[in-house]
């Protein structure tokens, strides 16, 4: 039929499209009853030529998402590059992202400036990272003997945290979502043995967020470096320890090639979150629907950063146990012991500092105590009881 010859050579632009339809619609008038199979197929294709007409004249979003994290780091940046393609392929290529490592568009702690100053759209890190410009950030990513990963995650989305923390975030401009947990991590790789308290003294080493100022308080010089510069300077000696994230990421920067002794637990994060965090303005200028794919994709990844750090850690830890022969080392019952009441006395401290960390405070204190008692007869219970069998080297 002559119109269907007419659609076939009408092409994708949104005149022709707009032009086929107009053409299309004029024709159904014209149908009589005897060409009701016709009309039904005519109506299918108007309304195909209305979707694509949509589809060309929905507005494209083209931003970049600068981050804290070395180039090509599993799970870290890895993850960020996974959020990006997740939100591309869910918006149907309306809301495309482009994101930088560290150092690659700006260096690793501009980045939550950068952000806040509406340069780039988006950013990744960890909120302990942003203390100097509210105490309050610290809260949202690690507290020293608080929350493990999965009372973080009941804190930001079956109670207030995420709240306060969009509340934190507000005067610079920025929208948080939480970027999934590391787990518990380890205690850090060490040049020196630790049998005591009085073994902190003097120790320089890599250790950010409210665990480095316990190390401060126990005697010990806190230097804080992002990941790509940690390696050199424990090698050469500019350190004497360093704490970053598990085995996974030990493994792969090598550590283990400058330290001699791998210490755990992670006291000082036990279950670190780290973030998204988008410009206001920028996330308020998309459509609602792609307001929701955002935050959709943001909770996948979220899920899929423990995930991933659960089962590669595991995998890790046998090989530098097996393979390099690493020294892996439980820090002495009296040195945690003798860190507890400096890390309270610290939160408290830092509490104080801003009527914003207090009330951060203030929350996250009310729900680690409901929590932590069902979790002492669940997960606690469960681990003390049937997981004893899994030995360092099982």
């Amino acid at each position: 039929m002559e119109r269907r010859d007419f659609l076939k050579k009408a092409g994708v632009g949104t005149a022709a499209v707009v032009g086929a339809g107009a053409a299309l619609s004029s024709t159904l008038v014209g149908c009589g009853k005897g060409d009701q199979a016709e009309v039904e197929n005519l109506k299918k294709e108007v309304e195909e030529y209305k979707g694509k007409l949509a589809t060309l004249t929905k507005k494209k979003f083209k931003w970049k998402m600068v981050t804290t994290w070395p180039p090509k780091l599993d799970v870290l940046q890895e993850g960020c590059e996974r959020l990006a393609k997740r939100i591309g392929e869910l918006s149907d290529g309306q809301l495309e992202i482009q994101v930088f490592a560290a150092g690659e568009l700006v260096p690793a702690m501009e980045s939550f400036q950068a952000v806040s100053d509406g340069t780039v759209e988006v950013g990744s890190g960890a909120s302990y990272y942003w203390a100097g410009k509210e105490p309050a950030t610290q809260w949202f990513a690690a507290v020293p003997f608080g929350l493990n990963a999965q009372g973080m995650s009941a804190w930001f989305h079956g109670a207030d945290g995420l709240k306060l923390w969009e509340e934190v975030y507000a005067p610079f401009n920025l929208i948080p979502r939480p970027g999934g947990s590391t787990g518990v991590q380890m205690g850090g790789w060490f040049n020196k043995k630790i049998n005591t308290i009085d073994d902190f003294k003097g120790l320089k080493m890599r250790i950010p967020g409210l665990g480095g100022k316990v190390i401060a308080k126990a005697g010990g010089t806190v230097v804080l470096l992002p990941g790509g510069e940690i390696f050199t300077s424990l090698e050469r000696g500019v350190l004497d320890a360093t704490e970053w994230v598990g085995p996974l990421h030990g493994l792969r920067f090598g550590f283990f090639k400058a330290a001699k002794y791998y210490y755990y637990p992670g006291w000082h994060e036990p279950g670190t979150y780290l973030e998204y965090f988008f410009n206001k303005k920028a996330y308020e200028s998309l459509p609602k629907e792609l307001q929701q794919i955002v935050d959709a994709a943001c909770v996948e990844n979220e899920h899929w950063v423990l995930a991933q750090f659960d089962a590669r850690n595991g995998a890790a830890l046998q090989t530098l146990i097996n393979e390099h022969k690493v020294p892996v080392v439980p820090f002495p019952d009296s040195v945690l012991e003798a860190l507890m009441p400096m890390a309270e006395a610290v939160v408290e401290e830092e509490a104080a500092k801003s009527p914003m960390a207090t009330k951060v405070h203030e929350s996250f204190k009310k729900f680690s105590k409901e929590v932590g008692t069902w979790g002492s007869i669940s997960e606690k219970a469960y681990y003390n009881g049937i997981m004893k069998k899994y030995s360092l080297k099982g």
